[in-house]
């Protein structure tokens, strides 16, 4: 992912304007400051804010981790039964065993790093797999779970079935929050580093993004049409980011971000 560069008058509101440009969460994002305000006559504040920022890349998990979990593996065997002793299923100890196939000949360092960061994404994969079909079944749902990978260092987990809405939720919030569960329980045993993960519930994510594109270019038509600006409803990055690609290119109005967290929301202002 490219860095960003943006200013504000804080750090922190410079911050925020990267992160309506990168549409992820402040966790999932890394940041340098690049130049801070610097302190003036009488109290006052000269220059603006500067940072860089970048969604967090994907990272091979560090050696001591490895080697711990190599020593996990290496337990001894139990007597009667032939399988290493039975682990608490904590919802996340599923793990594909397809890159720990080794070969006689020995690995460099090189293909050691790329075959761990493939286990951590598959890793986090089969986790988040395992508890949200969990998930489902404790509410009695009908629906299947099925991941993908739309790019190097993301999974995108969806729920599809029937009569889905509780795990929507008024605006989204549930989903909201069960993909921050979800994130807990699937990205805790990788550390820093872990695959970018959403999660859908029956296509909810894309119907508001398409809702959200119709209803931000009626709203830049009003404010064109009146030449007042118009204050949407508090939003998260990722649909702020959505109005803000939604109307980069039309003539005639601008987008801004206003408010702290959990109430920042986007501003269409008349050009």
């Amino acid at each position: 992912m490219e860095w960003v560069e943006t200013t504000g008058r804080t750090t922190e509101e410079a911050k925020d304007h990267a992160l309506d440009q990168l549409g992820v969460d402040e966790s999932d994002a890394e940041f340098e400051i690049v130049e801070e305000p610097r302190p003036g006559l009488f109290g006052r504040i000269r220059g603006e804010a500067r940072v860089r920022a970048r969604v967090r890349p994907t990272a091979p998990r560090p050696k001591t981790e490895r080697r711990d979990r190599r020593r996990r593996d290496d337990r001894p065997k139990s007597a009667t039964s032939g399988h290493r002793p039975a682990e608490p299923d904590d919802g996340t100890a599923v793990a594909t065993q397809a890159t720990r196939a080794t070969s006689a000949a020995p690995k460099s360092e090189e293909d050691t790093i790329m075959e761990d960061g493939q286990m951590a994404i598959e890793d986090v994969e089969a986790g988040a797999t395992t508890f949200l079909t969990g998930l489902v079944e404790a509410f009695g749902m009908g629906g299947s779970v099925t991941a993908s990978r739309p790019a190097d260092g993301e999974i995108d987990v969806a729920i599809e079935g029937d009569e889905l809405g509780l795990l929507v939720g008024p605006k989204g919030q549930t989903l909201l929050a069960i993909q921050d569960l979800t994130r807990l329980v699937a990205q805790r045993r990788v550390g820093p580093g872990s695959p970018r993960l959403s999660v859908d519930v029956g296509g909810y994510r894309q119907r508001r993004m398409e809702a959200l594109r119709r209803f931000s270019l009626q709203v830049a038509e009003q404010v064109v049409e009146t030449g007042t600006e118009k204050a949407l409803e508090p939003m998260a990055a990722a649909d702020r980011k959505v109005v803000h690609d939604a109307l980069t290119d039309v003539d005639g109005v601008s987008t801004l971000s206003q408010g702290e967290e959990p109430y920042r929301r986007v501003v269409i202002v008349p050009e």
